[in-house]
């Protein structure tokens, strides 16, 4: 129903952003990352998500696509809720906690208030057998048949990563070209990559 909004921030308090378009303010449920980069009274634009329930309609909003992408793999999870997600989401910024789930990093994901052990399991188990699915490789990086893939160096573990964020087998290929994935934290190679694919 709503794609994005894009308006000036009206009001702001924990894991909620009020952005006025034209007069209307929409309450948006969002993480405490993408709240640090908001400021009242200054525009902003938040990918959002309408979660329709019988007893409520709740709008969630992110500062950008791979975040909203990552809420949205998350609430597909059995047993966790758009709470649990936020609470996930903002435990660390989104490229930070799709490496945690690609590497199996349940003690990282336990640090979110409110997720236990049980959930932390279930995301990696989950996320990463949807990845393990959807992900396809090349040669040259272009979609084929889909192959189940078992990162096994430093760069496959990289596209994996990117590919939880939505995306696909050419940009991550473009996105990580030229950088020095073996020479470095795989943290650090997420993260270039990302603000590559940001300009």
């Amino acid at each position: 129903m709503f794609y994005y909004l894009n308006g000036t921030v009206a009001h702001i308090e924990a894991y909620l952003a009020v952005i006025d378009c034209g007069g209307v303010g929409y309450a948006c449920r969002t993480t405490t990352y993408t709240l640090s980069n908001l400021k009242k009274g200054d525009k902003a634009k938040l990918y959002t998500y309408l979660n329709v329930r019988e007893d409520a309609m709740e709008l969630y909003g992110f500062g950008s696509q791979e975040e909203l992408n990552l809420f949205r793999q998350l609430i597909s999870v059995s047993g966790v809720g758009p709470k649990a997600a936020l609470s996930i989401l903002s435990s660390s910024s989104p490229g930070d906690l799709a490496l945690r789930i690609i590497t199996g990093d349940e003690k990282a994901l336990t640090t979110a208030p409110g997720v236990g052990k049980k959930i932390a399991q279930r995301v990696i188990l989950e996320l990463k057998d949807k990845l393990a699915k959807g992900q396809t490789l090349s040669a040259v990086g272009e979609s084929g048949p889909a192959v189940t893939v078992i990162p096994q160096n430093k760069r496959s573990e990289a596209s994996a990563a990117l590919a939880v964020l939505g995306y696909s087998q050419a940009e991550i290929a473009a996105a990580l070209k030229g950088i020095d994935v073996d020479g470095q934290p795989l943290e650090q190679s997420i993260r270039q990559a990302l603000k590559g694919m940001a300009k």
